[in-house]
């Protein structure tokens, strides 16, 4: 166990010491804690019959520790102690001391590989090298039977050489035992680095490439700095995972290889069957590139770069097929029946408007400090524009004054409860507004046999976006209120 390793989470009293340090702990003298998480907490200690230095983990709280989390206790004890590699920590023993459970492991002198993308930089071929060395070590686990299912920077430990050893298989599934320690539907793993089955509450159905995504997101950290999903909370993190497609690696640093960026999105695929099957499969990837030699990872074919632009770009790309959808049925309308041509035009410029708004404010989204302000504007000009299509058309006698509904739905995309509402006001105002045109100007023309003119069937649709605006804010409220919950959680 690393000496610099940083709690993974830290819940209300359990963050006081449970010992004087040093304390004598059986035949171990405990020496200073070095980590701590939410189930156990890690010291280093002194074994005094053979005189040397270990890691000792133990339950955190010995009267908080139900009996789930003894079992999961002793199945990682017995996980990694099962387990022989250069590249592994290895377990030297388990017991219970004073109806306290532990097990000790190696200490490992050094720190680990948070710390060290944190604190300087590494360069290309380094990073491939360390992560085909994980992979390699990971690949020896999943021969075993186990998935890891908790791959991250903080569980990878570095000694004063560099070289890393996986740690921390609390979570771990291991197939050749009968029993599993996963409930339906449970979430196991680290937000930013668990694979998408993972995300889902599939923890049970974890594969050898739930590992392999894990290790591709490590990878675009170290190549890149940041992870590959990092939201404002934990919750919009998850559905990142579950949904989203990572910022492509060259467009954040031009200097990446291409070879290397093709092996990193290969890890991170959606699809656990287009990933690589284990951690050996990877690490092969990863030396061949080293080697330069030809790789098996290949870039995606046409269709399938369309589709991930998509998942990456989701509020840009649902935009733009709307509108097309639009072009094209106002191009057959055009086509096949007789319209005013001076309409069509301008059904075409306003069209052509809301394509090239909506990429800048896309492009405005990207920068931090515009985001909040250029959503709000986005907003405002979809809500313009569908405003000036009706008022072009038949205005409240189109079928597409359901699009206000569609604009408050689309606004919880968002996960903000203001932008909710701000939608909703506008679409109400919006549609009021078309109300008073149709009362006013086209109440004598050619709608008034297309539309009756009687009020309360605006009132009724008023009250319906009213009802949607506020279902969907208490929606977005209730995953903020369970983001907040669980980012306190770790």
């Amino acid at each position: 166990m690393n000496q610099d390793d940083p709690p993974d989470s830290l819940t209300g009293h359990e963050s006081s010491a449970m010992f004087e340090l040093p304390a004598q702990f059986g035949s171990y003298e405990l020496l200073e804690e070095i980590g701590r998480g939410g189930m156990g907490v890690v010291y280093r200690a002194r074994q005094k019959g053979l005189d040397r230095v270990v890691a000792i983990k133990m339950i955190l709280g010995r009267e908080m520790a139900c009996p789930e989390h003894v079992q999961r206790f002793l199945a990682e004890a017995r996980a990694a102690g099962s387990l022989r590699h250069q590249n592994i920590v290895h377990i030297h023993d388990v017991g219970r001391h004073h109806g306290q459970y532990y097990f000790t492991m190696e200490y490992i002198k050094g720190t680990n590989l948070a710390n060290r993308i944190a604190s300087t930089a590494m360069d290309f071929e380094a990073a491939a090298g360390l992560v085909a060395q994980v992979a390699r070590a990971v690949g020896h686990f999943h021969r075993e039977g186990i998935v890891h299912r908790d791959l991250k920077p903080s569980n990878i430990l570095l000694d004063r050489e560099g070289q890393p050893y996986v740690t921390d298989f609390g979570v771990a599934k291991v197939f050749r035992e009968s029993s599993e320690m996963t409930f339906t539907g449970e979430i196991l793993g680290s937000a930013s680095y668990m694979a998408p089955e993972q995300a889902e509450g599939h923890s049970a159905d974890a594969t050898p490439a739930s590992d392999v995504f894990s290790l591709g997101a490590i990878l675009y950290e170290l190549l890149t700095g940041r992870p590959p999903f990092r939201e404002e909370n934990l919750i919009a993190t998850v559905m990142q995972v579950r949904t989203g497609e990572p910022v492509l690696l060259r467009r954040l640093n031009r200097e990446i290889p291409r070879g290397l960026e093709l092996i990193c999105l290969k890890c991170l695929a959606k699809p656990a069957g287009n990933r690589y099957a284990t951690g050996n499969a990877l690490a092969e990837d990863l030396e061949n590139f080293l080697k330069g030699e030809p790789l098996t990872a290949r870039p995606p074919n046409l269709a399938r770069k369309f589709w991930n632009w998509c998942r990456r770009e989701p509020a840009l790309a649902a935009r733009l097929m709307v509108l097309a959808v639009f072009f094209l049925v106002e191009t057959a309308i055009n086509t096949f029946t007789e319209i005013n041509q001076a309409v069509h035009i301008t059904f075409l410029v306003i069209l052509s408007v809301w394509v090239v708004t909506a990429v800048l404010f896309h492009q405005l989204l990207k920068n931090p400090r515009l985001s909040l302000p250029a959503r709000y504007m986005w907003g405002t000009l979809d809500s313009a524009l569908l405003f000036a299509v009706l008022l072009t058309g038949n205005g409240v006698a189109s079928p597409l004054v359901i699009a206000h509904a569609l604009l408050i739905a689309a606004s919880g995309l968002w996960y903000r409860v203001r932008f909710v509402w701000f939608m909703t006001a506008l679409s109400l105002g919006t549609y009021a507004i078309h109300v008073i045109d149709f009362y006013t100007r086209r109440i004598h023309s050619d709608l008034q046999g297309v539309l009756d003119d009687r009020w309360d069937r605006h009132l009724t649709f008023a009250v319906v976006l009213l009802c949607i605006g506020a279902i969907v804010a208490y929606l977005v409220h209730r995953v903020q209120v369970l983001g907040r919950y669980h980012d306190q959680k770790l």
